[in-house]
């Protein structure tokens, strides 16, 4: 059984600089990853409104799909995230 555990937080500083909480997050059927959705739920994680297990659960993704957003955000800001220009910021 799944305990479900509440954030720690009520909201945290999204990548645009407004206020982010849990219900301006992506839905958790989102199919398509766009910058935006994937810098809120990377803002979600490092602020305490969602743990890492919490984010990949909710929105299907492995650790490393996490992992990477997270890096490519820390090494080449929200640009890093733009899928059509993987091959650009993947080392």
């Amino acid at each position: 059984m799944t305990e479900h555990v509440s954030p720690r937080y009520r909201y945290v500083i999204g990548p645009d600089g407004t206020p982010l909480t849990l219900a301006d997050l992506p839905p958790p059927n989102t199919k398509r990853w766009v910058i935006r959705r994937k810098a809120e739920v990377v803002a979600a994680v490092r602020g305490g409104l969602l743990s890492l297990e919490e984010a990949c659960e909710r929105y299907t993704l492995t650790v490393e799909e996490f992992l990477s957003w997270n890096s490519l955000i820390d090494r080449h800001g929200l640009a890093g995230l733009r899928a059509t220009k993987v091959q650009d910021y993947r080392v």
